[in-house]
């Protein structure tokens, strides 16, 4: 059995009582965890005490990602002194991040970054990036292992390219940044729910999770906008919450 928890579902800022983008995913007992924004790292300790996680994949260098990575260094340098360093799979833009908030410990004492970009294995997954529309480099990841791909957008704009992250994905999360009609701009740097469920079915997504909600967003109206799009089951990610695949 194969489990992904939400640690958090905001964008840009979390909403009292939730947490910014972050995601665990647990599969044959690796734990992997993919972004980790403002006020993800408090839920993550509470299914890895002390940081114990495998790796950790940062899409891109925006707080609401990679903030509370420091957190999870914190614990580790402190609390897990001798412990190897965690796989960090992140863009430079990242590191210089990590770094400013927290430069001794500096982070690549704590962490072995990886830069993302060219297909590789973390444990039992193999991740292929898709590098996709946003104000700052963004890459979509896609972990693939017998039996399970779950594919993560980041924020991204629409684009073709989010077909081929959700091929045939057992799972998509998706940015639902906005709601209502797709606003008439250029470039489009995040994507609506209905744009999220349209790259959904293009691709052949068995399900779509709709994460990076803007602050105050009515949910159950982003869901609706999404199943208009999508064949599939939509769910809306939620702190906490937890989807099982079988296998």
């Amino acid at each position: 059995m194969s489990e992904l928890t939400v640690l958090g579902s905001c964008g840009a800022w979390p909403e009292p009582g939730r947490a910014c983008a972050g995601f665990l995913l647990v599969h044959e007992g690796f734990k992997v965890v993919l972004d980790l924004g403002y006020g993800a790292a408090s839920r993550l300790f509470e299914y890895c005490p002390e940081g114990r996680v495998d790796a950790v994949v940062v899409t891109h260098e925006h707080p609401d990602h990679c903030a509370d990575v420091s957190a999870l260094g914190r614990a580790r340098a402190y609390g897990l002194p001798d412990e190897p360093r965690i796989p960090l799979h992140c863009t430079p833009g990242t590191v210089r991040r990590l770094e400013a908030m927290e430069p001794r410990p500096h982070p690549t004492t704590i962490f072995d970054v990886r830069e993302l970009g060219p297909p590789r294995e973390v444990g039992p997954f193999r991740m292929t990036t898709f590098l996709l529309p946003h104000h700052v480099p963004n890459y979509g990841v896609r972990l693939t292992a017998p039996g399970l791909t779950v594919a993560y957008t980041g924020d991204s704009g629409p684009s073709p390219i989010l077909a081929e992250l959700a091929r045939d994905a057992d799972l998509l999360i998706a940015d639902a940044t906005l709601q209502g009609p797709s606003p008439d701009e250029t470039p489009r740097l995040v994507s609506t729910a209905g744009e999220a469920g349209y790259w959904a079915e293009r691709g052949g997504a068995r399900r779509l999770l709709l994460t990076h909600f803007w602050p105050g967003s009515d949910r159950e109206i982003s869901v609706a906008e999404a199943r208009q799009e999508f064949s599939g089951e939509v769910l809306a990610a939620a702190e906490g919450a937890h989807l099982r695949f079988a296998g």
